[in-house]
């Protein structure tokens, strides 16, 4: 109760005509913690509320080490909970509202915030508008889109592209992407499909956090863990040296498949730049890099890119990962 009413989106946020206040961001989604990111950058009291892991989906080590480095630069986390009542106090710009909210062991929190802000994904508007009557499969949960490897429904002459087709990344450069590649099939007569398990994103947190291909989880889950190796090291950043900020934090991981003459099927980068190092990386990723391929990649020093070049502690091996001098 109350949501609808007095919650806002990250949408209304970027709209706002005045400054949101204490805020609590409702969700453990990349929007919810880009928010969080630069609201408390901002000077601002900001919390998330998060029911279960953050950024679902996404590699657990890595998005483990942002929340605690977000927890130790001004965003407070409440873990294991969800809101379940939001009153408003006061109107105003902004208003004054409590929040309601109940952990995993029934434990009750109440806590009074200026704004709150939802960002727990979006469903899609599927249902209603027909699509079930002509017979295209809509997936039993989600409600998204059933298409094949050509972007084809269950109706030969229905194509589904982007954030509506079930299974594929939710972001705004694929659907491009697979709009592009429908198009030249369906008039151009390529042949080309749109490749979905070597996507590179970045998540814009306070220290961001880059990623291609699988999480550890994901790997092994698909390929078995005696086929995954993965290689690991946590560095520090020129640039955080002479303030000597945050020893060690920044993590850099491969995950390859041994059984493809280990073949780099994951990419996964925290750090400064992240998005920077990812688009550049993502390259070699799509043209199957092995992991000698970077060991052979002659590094530029000091950047945080080249850590890749040199990566040589396996997680097997439980030999510590951190890095000392340069």
């Amino acid at each position: 109760p109350g949501a609808k009413e007095f919650a806002i989106t990250s949408d209304d946020l970027f709209s706002l005509a005045y400054c949101p206040g204490k805020t609590l961001c409702i969700g453990a989604s990349y929007v919810s913690l880009e928010c969080a990111g630069f609201l408390a950058n901002l000077g601002l009291d900001t919390t998330v509320m998060v029911r279960s892991i953050l950024l679902r989906g996404f590699d657990q080590q890595c998005a483990e080490v942002i929340g605690k480095y977000m927890s130790e630069h001004k965003v407070k986390f409440i873990r294991g909970a969800v809101p379940t009542k939001i009153e408003q106090l006061e109107a105003g710009s902004p208003g004054r509202y409590r929040v309601t909210g109940k952990t995993t062991d029934g434990q009750e929190i109440v806590e009074e915030y200026n704004t709150i802000l939802i960002a727990i994904g979006r469903d899609p508007c599927t249902r209603g508008i027909g699509l079930e009557s002509i017979g295209v499969k809509l997936h039993e949960k989600t409600g998204r889109m059933i298409c094949d490897e050509k972007d084809q429904s269950s109706v030969p002459n229905i194509y589904g592209i982007g954030d509506i087709v079930e299974g594929v990344p939710k972001l705004t450069p694929v659907a491009i992407q697979a709009g592009r590649l429908l198009a030249d099939r369906l008039f151009n007569g390529s042949s080309t499909l749109c490749n979905y398990n070597c996507v590179a994103t970045t998540v814009f947190t306070p220290i961001e956090y880059g990623a291609i291909g699988y999480s550890e989880e994901d790997a092994i889950e698909k390929f078995g863990d005696e086929n995954i190796e993965v290689y690991h090291s946590n560095f520090q950043p020129l640039e955080w040296t002479v303030p000597h900020r945050d020893d060690n934090i920044c993590y850099a991981k491969l995950i390859c498949n041994k059984a493809e003459n280990e073949r780099v099927i994951g990419f996964h980068v925290v750090g400064p730049n992240a998005g920077e190092i990812t688009q550049g990386y993502s390259v070699a990723m799509r043209k199957g890099a092995t992991k000698e391929d970077f060991d052979m990649t002659i590094g530029i020093h000091p950047t945080c890119a080249e850590n890749f070049t040199t990566l040589n502690v396996t997680k097997r091996s439980g030999a510590d990962s951190n890095v000392s001098g340069c």
